[in-house]
């Protein structure tokens, strides 16, 4: 017996296509909801800059006043660094120190998440928390700062002339106070202000004349201020506590203090002048448009849009604004909001141009009706990207944003194969449905193994274990959502989208070859003729991709480039030693000569350190004496290029003896200096021999400008010789000396004075005229055991010498960084990389323990 099949009753494979265009009711239903969900999700999702990545830096601080960069090294930068070498996931720890401080960063390696840093900063602090008791008496801190990746959303100046310091920190309290108010703020910091003490400016001399020190001034000044319980009267009924008033309310109070030496009483006003001011000499100074300034900075709470945010901080602002006197003046340095909502509308500018594009090519190659069906299909994909991308918590920002653009250009590619198949076989007579049920097993999957092996070329970036690879991983995740997406739409509601606009052909149902024309003639010739010949085609294959390998090395990289937006910074360091008087002298001039330049919006100094964080991947300077940066915001990109070429010139012709570097805001992690290197070892000779070196190198290569070290110039210093056997007859310690030269020629602190929520210090010093006298350090008096004082002239000699300001350290190995600047347009991994292999003979000459690395 014989069994016959029927072809027409066999069952077809599943067909999603088909089944789209069978199903359309669900079709329309998914459609809608994509399209209400993408939106949904545009408008909730997060925004902001940049994208979030971890800060795997922690800062610690310690202050030793007197200490000397020896005493520093060895009594507290080494006990510390020691122990945070127990760190889990270290990668290096590097400090620098100066006399009486040292700044250590803790570096965590790249490829740690989250977590785990948290835990290491944790460790971290227990650490040194174990060997406090090792640190010397009188160290202030360790204080530790793991927020340092913390960026400003916003930040405002407020100035005003005729207003004190004092007075423009009470308006920014009230600002701060109001902010912390504000939904989606974190935090509202006050950065800029300078604290008030009240300083008793007496002599040495005039103390000792009447049998006094500053111990009985200082002990005057507690007695009076002190804090302590003066108990309770219990009646039976209840508790009375009693409270005793008199404590020290102003200046003048202080100068009502009685000093007692034996039978002689001193009002403390007939020997000293005691006065309110500001911190001298201060430790930083923040100004604006030429006026000094108190800043207040915002810090956004995860999961907000950022122009939400930025809505709120105004109006915020604005009902702040309206309470202010008259004078006082609140102006935006940086505007995060307005950075984001100009970067997605430039996205959006360019999913226009897209739309446009796709259109007006259809239009012109396949026709108006499959132009329609692929420009639906993109904001469709886009829709279901967007709805995605909220649901897994990836924010609209820098990288995201630009992962979208290079998926516009790839998303389109899998619609249009299916437009142009269905065309293709309506042209050949097929209807409508089978047009595109054909698209779907034709092309289905050649397409889905195309759009996976496009998305494993972002597999590098999604999964580099660095910071630059967290800083750029949503560029994996968005492209390979996109591209997915875009699969799926082109096999699902593309065919249904053509099966309702595409027309159907005249002749369906009967057979057309539409490749029977002169170009497809020819085109077959030219493949046969490649098939016929195919050891010359792979020939000529091979040498092709030979010579692309070959040629690949001339191609300029620079894995981050520069940032579009308006701000420069302008590096300003003076000579170490400077002071920061001087130092705020020369950033005011520098000011003056740009204040009128129509090219800059304004311009905000920072001295004695660098601007706060407004920008995340900011190379933020670190407290320093000598240092000054002026962010200077230009009106538009091209006037930027421009004050950049007029700042440039006007440091090396005005302002010669500074090391000035001006430049633009760059993108990723930071950096520092484009050309940068490492010299290490054991004897900080021997390693300073080498970077001199290294700098010769550097000095004779053209390209490189403002070539410099990190160790800075010598410092002149004063070193006291103590007589120690006529100290000890006279009674007279080394400890005493310090102490008084630190109490007369810097300051001593004596108590605080309490103000509402402010502490304010009392400090005793020298009178002005004498305390800034090199000459005046002889004459300062020196308590003796025996109840008298000694000019320090009678127990030691002072001598002039040079001492080195700075010293940094990496693993704790004495580390020189040399570094310099590039002119615009040299790529600086092709310049330090070919200086490095130059120095070949150099490294190879090098003893054991010392090494030169690449830096940046």
């Amino acid at each position: 017996m014989t069994t016959t099949t029927d072809s027409s009753t066999e069952k077809r494979p599943f067909n999603l296509s088909r089944w789209a265009i069978g199903h359309p009711s669900i079709a329309r239903f998914l459609f809608g909801l994509i399209i209400l969900a993408g939106a949904l999700g545009l408008m909730r999702m997060g925004q902001k800059e940049d994208p979030d990545f971890t800060f795997r830096v922690m800062v610690v601080q310690a202050i030793w006043p007197g200490a000397s960069i020896q005493d520093m090294e060895d009594q507290v930068v080494n006990k510390i660094e020691r122990k945070l070498q127990e760190t889990p996931h270290l990668d290096f720890v590097r400090s620098y120190t100066r006399a009486g401080s040292a700044i250590i960063t803790l570096q965590v390696k790249g490829d740690t998440n989250a977590e785990e840093v948290k835990d290491a900063f944790y460790q971290v602090r227990k650490k040194v928390g174990d060997i406090s008791n090792e640190l010397p008496q009188g160290l202030l801190g360790p204080y530790f700062n793991d927020e340092f990746g913390d960026t400003f959303i916003t930040l405002h100046s407020i100035s005003g002339d005729g207003f004190t310091y004092p007075e423009l920190k009470k308006f920014a309290i009230q600002a701060r106070d109001m902010l912390l108010t504000t939904p989606g703020v974190e935090k509202a910091v006050i950065i800029g202000d300078q604290p008030e003490k009240i300083y008793i400016d007496v002599s040495s001399k005039a103390l000792a004349e009447r049998g006094l020190t500053i111990v009985d001034l200082q002990n005057a000044v507690k007695g009076q201020n002190a804090v302590d319980p003066a108990g309770s009267v219990d009646t039976g009924l209840r508790s009375v506590r009693i409270s005793v008033e008199g404590d020290v309310t102003k200046a003048a109070d202080i100068r009502e203090l009685r000093l007692r030496s034996g039978n002689q009483v001193t009002r403390l006003g007939d020997i000293a002048t005691v006065s309110s001011g500001l911190e001298d000499p201060y430790e930083r100074k923040y100004r604006f448009n030429g006026h000094e300034s108190v800043q207040v900075g915002v810090v956004m709470a995860k999961g907000f849009n950022v122009r939400d945010v930025g809505k709120d901080v105004e109006a915020t602002y604005q009902r702040f604004e309206a309470g202010l006197p008259y004078g006082v003046s609140v102006d935006q340095i940086s505007d995060q909001p307005e950075v984001v909502k100009d970067a997605v509308s430039e996205f959006m500018e360019a999913l226009g141009e897209a739309l446009l594009i796709v259109l007006a090519v259809s239009l012109l190659s396949i026709g108006w009706r499959s132009g329609l069906v692929i420009a639906i299909a993109i904001p469709l994909v886009l829709a279901a990207t967007f709805a995605i991308m909220y649901e897994i918590g990836i924010d609209l920002q820098r990288i995201s944003l630009g992962a979208l653009i290079i998926a516009l250009g790839l998303l389109v590619d899998d619609a249009m194969i299916v437009v142009e198949m269905m065309e293709r076989k309506l042209e050949e007579g097929l209807v409508k449905i089978e047009a595109a049920s054909f698209a779907y097993t034709s092309t289905a999957f050649p397409m889905l193994t195309g759009t996976l092996i496009t998305t494993a070329g972002f597999i590098p970036v999604g999964f580099a274990a660095s910071t630059a690879g967290e800083y750029v991983r949503t560029l994996f995740y968005v492209v390979g959502i996109a591209l997915v997406v875009s699969w799926f739409v082109a096999v699902y509601f593309t065919p249904w989208l053509g099966y309702m606009i595409l027309k159907q052909r005249k002749h369906a149902g009967t057979h057309h070859d539409v490749f029977d024309t002169g170009f497809y003639r020819r085109l077959r010739a030219t493949v046969a003729w490649a098939v016929r010949h195919r050891i010359i085609v792979l020939v000529m294959t091979l040498v092709t991709f030979a010579t692309s390998l070959w040629a690949f090395q001339f191609i300029p990289q620079n894995f981050f480039p520069q940032s579009s937006r308006p701000e420069i910074l302008v590096d300003l360091w003076l000579p170490e030693g400077t002071s920061i008087k001087e130092v705020e002298n020369q950033a005011k001039a520098l000011e003056a000569k740009m204040m009128d330049d129509p090219d800059k919006r304004f311009i905000a100094t920072y001295i004695g350190e660098g601007a706060p964080r407004f920008f995340l991947p900011l190379d933020q300077q670190l407290r320093n004496p000598n240092f000054a940066q002026l962010l200077v915001m230009a009106k538009d990109e091209p006037a930027r290029e421009r004050l950049i070429i007029k700042m440039r010139g006007i440091l090396a012709k005005d302002f010669p003896s500074i090391r000035g570097k001006v430049d633009r805001l760059f993108l990723g992690p930071p950096t520092g200096w484009p050309v940068q290197m490492r010299i290490m070892g054991p004897d900080r000779q021997e390693v300073r021999r080498i970077a001199d070196e290294v700098k010769a190198k550097f000095q004779a290569n053209p390209l490189l400008g403002a070539i410099h070290d990190d160790w800075l110039e010598p410092v002149p210093a004063m070193k006291l010789v103590i007589d120690q056997d006529r100290a000890r007859a006279l009674g007279v310690t080394s400890q005493r000396i310090r102490q008084m030269l630190q109490a007369t020629m810097s300051g001593a602190q004596l108590d605080d004075f309490r103000d509402g929520e402010e502490t304010v210090s009392i400090v005793a010093r020298e009178p002005e005229a004498t305390r800034h006298l090199l000459s005046s350090v002889d004459s300062v008096y020196i308590p003796t055991d025996f109840g008298g004082s000694v000019p320090l002239s009678q127990v030691a000699k002072v001598v002039p010498v040079m001492e080195q300001g700075v010293e940094w350290r990496r693993d704790r190995l004495p580390t020189i960084s040399v570094r310099a600047t590039l002119p615009d347009g040299v790529q600086s991994n092709d310049v330090v990389t070919k200086m490095y292999n130059d120095m070949k003979d150099l490294r190879a000459g090098l003893a054991p323990g010392y090494k030169i690395e690449i830096q940046g």
